[in-house]
């Protein structure tokens, strides 16, 4: 009689399910692709059932996969959260932090919250992911996510940190020098301005709000970029009016590079949030980051 899968080869099938890769199901598991293809193999010879469809260029779960990873995956949480509550037995935190973040937040951290939360715990291994798009933290296998307020989902527990932040209109000296410069939001019309493209391949559109009035405007531009540094160096360059974070922007207004412009036209709003599942037991390494944050964010 054979033996039945085992947590190892269920843990990986879901890793593989969520990713639609070996390869970075592979590297998140630490194996080797060929190891967890052959891994597969065996447990689908073992279950007598084919589990997974592959093509030389994609993975994806048949009926079957599908099927036993949707009843799989509230378990395997489960014995994560069973295996998280022992953790807290720990005198220090150990294990690997998983975070996605923004790139802007990441550099923010870098500034402080990291260096002080490596050099308390060296036990903890912290893997930060930043990427534009927004991700099921939970659904992806993060420990918790950093966003804007705007931007947390409403179900999420959220720790603020970092102050208020805002988006500026921001332009070279030499640009404006031959030109008129923009007094309201609707005068952006007349402007080459550097728009922004959305993850989803849609452009922002630029938000602006004055004594409890809000515009939102799709401004033209020839240039459109999908990085906020990107734009901030665009800008500088003389390409245009550029609408980024004044944490962005922050370096080039100091040198001189960028002046503001609509300035009235560009409250604060509230910044950055670490948020994660309130669903979940917290490990014991998020708990440390976010008493690093609060003292050091």
């Amino acid at each position: 009689m054979n033996d039945g899968p085992g947590l190892r080869e269920l843990t990986a099938l879901a890793a593989i399910v969520s990713h639609r890769s070996f390869r970075r199901a592979a590297d998140d598991l630490g194996l080797s692709p060929s190891t967890l293809s052959h891994m597969m193999r065996a447990l689908e010879r073992n279950m007598g059932v084919r589990l997974l469809h592959r093509t030389t260029r994609s993975v994806a779960p048949t009926e079957a996969g599908e099927r036993l990873v949707s009843r799989l995956q509230p378990l395997l949480r489960d014995i994560d959260a069973a295996l998280a509550e022992v953790d807290n037995f720990r005198n220090v935190p150990a294990g690997t932090l998983r975070i996605n973040s923004s790139e802007i937040a990441a550099r923010l951290l870098f500034k402080s919250v990291v260096p002080a939360f490596l050099a308390r715990f060296p036990r903890v291994s912290l893997d930060i992911v930043t990427e534009g798009r927004l991700v099921d933290i939970v659904a992806e296998g993060f420990d918790a996510g950093i966003r804007l307020g705007e931007a947390v989902p409403q179900d999420m527990v959220a720790v603020r940190f970092g102050g208020e932040t805002r988006f500026i209109a921001v332009a070279s000296p030499a640009y404006l020098a031959a030109r008129q410069v923009p007094r309201v939001p609707d005068d952006l019309k007349g402007h080459s301005c550097i728009r922004f493209r959305l993850p989803s391949g849609k452009p922002f559109r630029w938000e602006f709000e004055k004594h409890g009035q809000e515009i939102s405007i799709d401004v033209p531009g020839m240039l459109t970029l999908d990085h906020l540094e990107l734009m901030a160096e665009a800008a500088a360059g003389g390409l245009g009016i550029a609408y980024i974070s004044d944490r962005s922007a922050q370096s080039y207004i100091e040198r001189g590079a960028l002046v503001s412009v609509l300035e009235d036209w560009c409250p604060p709003i509230p910044g950055l949030f670490l948020y994660y599942s309130g669903h979940r037991l917290v490990p014991p390494a998020l708990r440390a980051f976010i008493d690093v944050l609060k003292e050091t964010g």
